[in-house]
């Protein structure tokens, strides 16, 4: 952490001998502008009308642990502020929407006129709607979107023939990426369609060779007629939790995983934990990745928001989408 500190100096005036000495003037210099790291884990960063918008699951000795969703705004990713929800703060609140425990993992879309914050709370889906991305974001049924097993992380892709898509995770012989497609009201899928898209089984993927391997936090994009299916895998407590992704020529697999994978880890940026995050364009069209880091070398938590650049480039007669090293940074507020 950097402190920057302004000083001020009073212009002095060099005078012969012969004059008197004026009194030199004291300044005292205004207070240090101490910037604060922004302790979020799961982020995402939403951008409407001029204002990026973050979430993400409170993370470390918040009072707001526990308690929803917070959200901080910027309007050129580098000067945050808050959090500033409607509720104090947080943007859903709990008691105004499905959930008492375990606010994890939100994103947000605008859909039919209104902001959708698909969420997981209790290890379930649900879904909350508000007129603002501030909140207060509410689901007045207070019920999850129904399944036969636990299930977290949720993405909602809306494809250029407007299908829309749940990719997600389902909590079954470890955590695994699963998609659907999404009924219009966004409040349930086509069970039909369900299908398993990505397990953690390669060597980078368990690391530690546990038996509940991990593949977790999907986000998907469109590029060149593919689809991008971007996730973190290994357990979050894990220096070597990273980020790789996998193609498909259809939204609903099946899936090839990239030989460059991982293109996020701790070997990149030289921080720990590094992963589950969230990709989005900014204004000026750049693709970016929001994501959290561990809190140091030593410790995992409270878990830290930072973002790093993405960029594709042609390779072996394929787009590979690859992460810009020198642009990672943790995103702060003062």
């Amino acid at each position: 952490m950097k402190k920057i500190f302004i000083i001020l100096f009073t212009g002095l005036s060099l005078n012969s001998c012969s004059q008197p000495k004026e009194e030199e003037t004291k300044t005292t210099p205004p207070p240090a502008v101490v910037l604060k790291d922004i302790f979020l884990a799961d982020p995402t960063i939403f951008y409407n009308e001029g204002t990026y918008y973050l979430y993400g699951t409170t993370t470390g000795n918040s009072s707001l642990n526990g308690e929803g969703f917070q959200v901080y705004t910027s309007s050129d990713q580098k000067n945050w502020k808050g959090p500033v929800g409607a509720q104090g703060g947080l943007a859903l609140k709990k008691g105004d929407a499905y959930g008492s425990q375990g606010f994890w993992a939100p994103q947000i879309l605008k859909y039919n006129n209104q902001f959708y914050m698909m969420y997981t709370a209790n290890e379930n889906i649900a879904v909350a709607t508000s007129s603002s991305p501030l909140g207060p974001f509410r689901n007045t049924s207070k019920e999850p979107l129904v399944a036969s097993v636990k299930q977290i992380d949720p993405f909602v892709f809306i494809d250029d023939d407007g299908k829309k898509y749940l990719y997600h995770v389902r909590l079954t012989n470890g955590n695994r990426i699963f998609v659907a497609e999404l009924n219009d009201d966004l409040l349930s899928i086509k069970p039909e369609t369900l299908k398993e898209c990505i397990a953690a089984e390669l060597q980078w993927e368990n690391t530690q060779n546990v038996s509940w391997p991990v593949a977790e936090g999907p986000t998907v994009l469109k590029k060149g007629g593919l689809y991008y299916l971007i996730y973190s895998a290994n357990d979050f407590r894990n220096p070597e939790y990273a980020v790789g992704y996998a193609t498909s020529t259809s939204p609903l697999g099946p899936w090839k995983k990239a030989t460059t994978s991982p293109i996020i880890s701790r070997n990149l940026i030289e921080e720990n934990g590094s992963g589950h995050g969230d990709l989005f364009l900014d204004k000026d069209n750049q693709l970016q990745y929001v994501l959290h880091t561990h809190f140091s070398a030593t410790s995992e938590a409270p878990r830290k928001a930072a973002i790093i650049e993405m960029n594709f480039v042609e390779k072996d007669q394929e787009l590979q989408l690859q992460a810009k090293k020198e642009s990672f940074r943790f995103l702060k507020t003062n």
